[in-house]
């Protein structure tokens, strides 16, 4: 019998939803009813009074008690108006009113105090955590199951990215986020057998929109996912047992009383409420101060164009030059630096750089004993005064910030080496980037010296496979959606090499399908507040002046974004903003050229822009043209072509 049968038959077990069972968005548009069905904890959603979710299951099964049936709602329901302004440079709005309102749902067992759960209802979200009470001598628990579930209506698309199976991929590293989406997809599925990667949108029928995730993950817990079953229901999945080649438990531990990380769900009739959110970083607080000012940077990277081959002294000596004479302020040394390099020429390395105002970000391998990846320097960073050490060392030297790559896993061990990493950087002035990683939950905000991570269908498939290239377009089309909107995200893209091998010979490696100009608003399109572009020093020679002069002045840190237009897989039109300037980006994927009117009412009317387009052929120009009375704008973007508008 499935969950929506045994709601069917409760319903006479309901009790009358009041004032008390419920809480609302400050507009009043937004509503979660929670309530209980023969003992079950359940909450459903609507949004301008449409049902968004309907009666979904809530609670905990935990190694002290079985919080998810036999329990009673207590009447006495916690209600707090929530206000908080924050700044945060390394996300998609750097000033943030967040307001909220609050309702704490108490349920007891037996007579005694089981669980909390705390819902936030801003205006588009929703988040709930749980709060486990002490019961009896306990004084910690774990968390067995997570019963949480989203009962979709009948209809209802997805997309989704299925996470992999564990110890599986490149030397057994997987998972680390990096599967393709499935678009469109009906539901009643569970990806590859292992339920599906946060975020997750699904759209309602009537083209309205759910964008679920988590956030608020720490050492205190594990990462989760979504679980698919039949009817429409998803359920919070905890990590496979056999990741990080099974060592670490699945279940996460808490002390008593203890909470979990926040369940978060964002709601629109559109898109814009999807692409704009800021909620993964509204309901957390820094966890330690920042060791010093970090600065948020452009930068070049050899490995994504020339690879392993070339991570050596003469090549990255001559990418601080690159770096240089684009006004960037890094290089990323990539994996085998210490071996191809070796240690002192690292040291002479990061002189000349300084000379240059370039700085260091250096490659690890995570790795102790959870997969196979040999690329060094290994066994440096899952040690504690090993790594500490390093990065003394790295300090003395002067380098910006690290790329620590192969984690393969989310059980709550894992998260704590996360964070270890993190807190033991963030003492020596360093920034991390991670890759082969978990999505960034919160993590912009909760650690000062995160810079992005990875946890994608990177750049690195462009280089190593036609059909990424190929596919480009529809992928790059998917992340300001889905992937980007929760995070920071590494991308390591903006190539204008026609070609992916050293030297842009032609017909050698695969060959890039998109334009300039789409690399170009690639560099808009994707968020994070470090960017290591794939460019290449030939680049000053051989592509067009105009896109290396974009590069370098396109920023890494934003005020404000607003989606304008688009479609998950198909096109997308966004508006970024820093400072007085704007950038509206877009590309189209779909085979037909996309022609839109859009209102750019961010312009004055005859204010002068610059506007980069392609022609059938993808070749880009740059042309110039005034701001009209109704501030609309003709676009027309051919299938793997780009637009860019500046101010």
């Amino acid at each position: 019998m499935n969950f929506k049968t045994v709601i069917g038959l409760c319903l006479i077990g309901f009790f009358k939803l009041n004032a008390q069972s419920t809480v609302k968005s400050p507009d009043g548009k937004l509503q979660v009813s929670v309530s209980v069905a023969s003992g079950m904890p359940v909450y459903g959603v609507t949004y301008n009074e449409k049902t968004f979710l309907e009666k979904s299951p809530l609670g905990l099964k935990t190694s002290v008690g079985d919080f998810s049936s036999g329990l009673s709602l207590e009447t006495n329901i916690v209600q707090n108006k929530i206000e908080e302004k924050y700044e945060l440079k390394n996300i998609k709005k750097s000033a943030v009113h967040y307001n909220a309102n609050e309702a704490v749902f108490s349920f007891t067992k037996e007579g005694q105090a089981a669980i909390d759960v705390i819902f936030r209802v801003s205006n588009n979200n929703v988040a709930f955590k749980y709060k486990v009470y002490t019961q009896k001598e306990s004084r910690s628990c774990v968390v067995q199951e997570e019963v949480s579930g989203f009962l979709l209506p009948e209809g209802t698309t997805t997309f989704l990215c299925p996470q992999s199976k564990p110890m599986t991929g490149f030397a057994r590293t997987a998972p680390s986020y990096e599967t393709s989406y499935t678009l469109d997809d009906s539901m009643g599925k569970n990806g590859l057998g292992n339920g599906y990667s946060f975020p997750c949108l699904f759209k309602v029928k009537n083209n309205c929109w759910i964008l679920i995730s988590e956030t608020g993950v720490d050492s205190g817990y594990c990462a989760s996912k979504l679980t698919g079953h039949a009817n429409g229901l998803y359920t919070i999945g905890f990590p496979a047992e056999g990741e990080n080649n099974g060592n670490g438990t699945t279940a996460p531990g808490i002390p008593l009383t203890g909470e979990t990380p926040w369940r978060t769900l964002t709601f629109g009739e559109m898109l814009a409420p999807i692409v704009e959110t800021t909620i993964p970083f509204d309901l957390v607080k820094p966890k330690y101060k920042a060791g010093k000012e970090y600065q948020y940077t452009k930068g070049t990277w050899s490995w994504i164009i020339k690879m392993d081959n070339n991570t050596t002294f003469p090549v990255q000596k001559q990418y601080i030059d690159f770096s240089a004479a684009m006004g960037y302020q890094t290089v990323l040394v990539d994996a085998l630096w210490d071996t191809q390099i070796g240690r002192e020429k690292i040291e002479e390395l990061a002189d000349y750089g300084k000379a240059k105002g370039v700085g260091l970000y250096l490659w690890y391998n995570s790795n102790g004993y959870w997969n196979d990846a040999p690329q060094g320097p290994r066994g440096l960073m899952d040690n504690t005064a090993i790594r500490r050490k390093e990065m003394a060392w790295m300090k003395s030297i002067g380098v910006k910030g690290i790329k620590v790559d192969f984690f393969g896993g989310d059980k709550q061990v894992t998260m704590k080496l996360y964070e270890d990493i993190l807190t033991d950087a963030n003492d020596f002035g360093i920034m991390v980037i991670f890759h082969g990683c978990t999505l960034p939950r919160g993590w912009e905000r909760m650690y000062p010296n995160f810079a992005a991570a990875e946890a994608v269908l990177a750049s690195e498939n462009l280089h190593f496979g036609q059909e990424s290239c190929n596919n480009e377009a529809t992928n790059a089309a998917i992340h300001p959606f889905i992937r980007n909107t929760v995070g920071s995200m590494d991308f390591g893209g903006s190539a204008l090499n026609e070609f992916y091998n050293s030297d842009n010979i032609p017909n050698k490696g695969s060959k890039r399908m998109t334009s300039d100009v789409f690399a170009l608003a690639t560099a808009v399109l994707f968020q994070s507040g470090v960017q290591h572009f794939a460019l290449a020093p030939n680049n000053l020679n051989d592509a067009p002046e105009w896109a290396v002069n974009f590069m370098k002045e396109v920023p890494t840190t934003w005020d404000e974004v607003r989606f304008l237009e688009g479609y998950p897989g198909k096109y997308v039109l966004l508006a970024r903003r820093t400072g007085s300037k704007w950038y509206i980006a877009g590309i189209n994927a779909e085979k037909k050229t996309l022609k839109a009117r859009v209102r750019l009412d961010m312009f004055g009317l005859g204010t002068e822009v610059k506007s980069y387009t392609d022609d059938k052929n993808l070749k880009g120009k740059v042309t110039k043209l005034k701001i009209k009375k109704n501030q609309e704008v003709e676009i027309s973007i051919p299938c793997n072509g780009g637009v860019l508008i500046t101010n």
